[in-house]
């Protein structure tokens, strides 16, 4: 199984914590067309190359991330979607996600959204505090926060999930569960909910290079991930990943598939690829400029893939050790955890090296790792120290 993602790079404004690859445009100054047109040229022509080096696919989930792809006029989003589908074979159940924004998200969006086959939406919420949106430069305020999700749940879509970020300067522990607890009286059955993280590049970032931005303190935030999780699990959503809770049956599919190491396909300026090849794999880029990625599309060559093929502008081989590494990393930021030899023996690779045993004994005796045959796991209370604990399992 595979996942498409499809990059939307537009936004009506960049937000400073943001460090995806996004551009500041209104609506009207987007070509919809000519974008949905190179997506498409750009599907048929990674086809090609997957064809030629024989790969057969077949679609698990199709995300629509960005940027804001709620911006995208529906009608053009549809037609990509009705395009991939006709290209690639498609599993029972597929599941189709636009993330969306609050000031391009009413009812009618919704339905029309719905109407061109989309079944998920994930609406960038963020916070429900005006104070804390203002501070994290969102353009909505926690009406038009309210007022869209309870138009994705009135418009006959399937599934709706929110964005909640906690960790905020000044913000309590009792806040970030109060959020929480809002958010999920709602009805929605799933939420994501991220820590404030200050990402080099980004505006946010730069401010705290300079000491002029304030932080949280360690210990609040640590509170604040424990006091969701208490909130949202007594209201039935379980804490199935780091950051993400969901009811049963609910979880977004698209990321579990990045988190168990499928393959997927990024379609769209600064989209990322990867697919397995022999005992190991390989990962490309696309160009990052959207000017650049629309023009390279017109002739993508169809005996490469990666740089080179006119459209991507890197190339990453990666053997089976260190596509282990990465499902270590990612897997273990599961609640059901990471099956290590079952990894192993698909990568063709014996996991149990003496390092990484001594590594799990002590990771053990320190409670940040729990052992269960060939199954690896974080236990909740160290979950907070994920990216660490995985990093010793190198």
């Amino acid at each position: 199984m595979a996942s498409i993602y499809v990059h939307f790079p537009w936004c009506l404004a960049k937000c400073p914590y943001c460090d995806f690859v996004s551009y500041a445009s209104e609506r009207e100054s987007i070509d919809h067309a000519g974008y949905a047109d190179a997506i498409v040229r750009e599907a048929e022509g990674r086809l090609r190359q997957l064809e030629k080096r024989g790969h057969a696919i077949t679609i698990a989930s199709v995300f629509f991330g960005g940027g804001t792809p709620s911006l995208w006029e529906p009608r053009e989003l549809g037609r990509v979607l009705a395009r991939l589908r006709a290209l690639f074979s498609t599993s029972e159940g597929l599941e189709i996600t636009v993330e969306c924004n609050p000031t391009s998200l009413d009812r009618d969006r919704a339905t029309a959204l719905r109407d061109a086959g989309v079944d998920r939406l994930s609406i960038g919420t963020q916070s429900l505090r005006a104070e804390q949106l203002r501070f994290l430069g969102r353009l909505h305020d926690p009406d038009g926060a309210r007022r869209a999700i309870e138009a994705a749940l009135a418009s006959g879509i399937a599934r709706v999930s929110t964005d909640l970020i906690f960790g905020l300067p000044d913000q309590t522990a009792d806040d970030a569960r109060a959020q929480a607890e809002t958010l999920a009286a709602t009805g929605l059955e799933h939420l994501s909910c991220y820590q404030l993280t200050i990402e080099p590049g980004t505006q946010f970032g730069e401010r705290k290079k300079r000491g002029l931005l304030p932080m949280a303190d360690e210990a609040i935030v640590a509170d604040a991930f424990l006091a969701i999780e208490s909130a949202l699990e007594a209201r039935g959503l379980a804490h199935y990943e780091i950051s993400n809770y969901a009811k049963p049956g609910q979880e977004a599919r698209h990321n579990l598939a990045y988190w168990r190491g499928d393959e997927y396909l990024g379609l769209g300026c600064a989209a990322y690829g990867f697919v397995r090849e022999g005992a190991g794999g390989l990962r490309w880029r696309n160009a990052i400029e959207p000017r650049r990625y629309v023009e390279g599309t017109r002739a993508i060559a169809s005996d490469v893939l990666g740089e080179g093929d006119g459209v991507s502008v890197f190339t990453e081989a990666l053997d089976a050790s260190a596509l282990l590494r990465e499902r270590i990393m990612l897997g273990l930021r599961l609640a059901t955890g990471l099956d290590l030899g079952a990894a192993g023996a698909d990568l063709g690779v014996d996991p149990w090296t003496p390092e990484r045993l001594r590594a799990i004994d002590r990771l053990a005796a320190r409670e940040r790792l729990v052992r269960e045959g060939d199954v690896l796991r974080i236990p909740r209370a160290a979950w907070l120290f994920a990216d660490d604990t995985a990093s010793r399992l190198f």
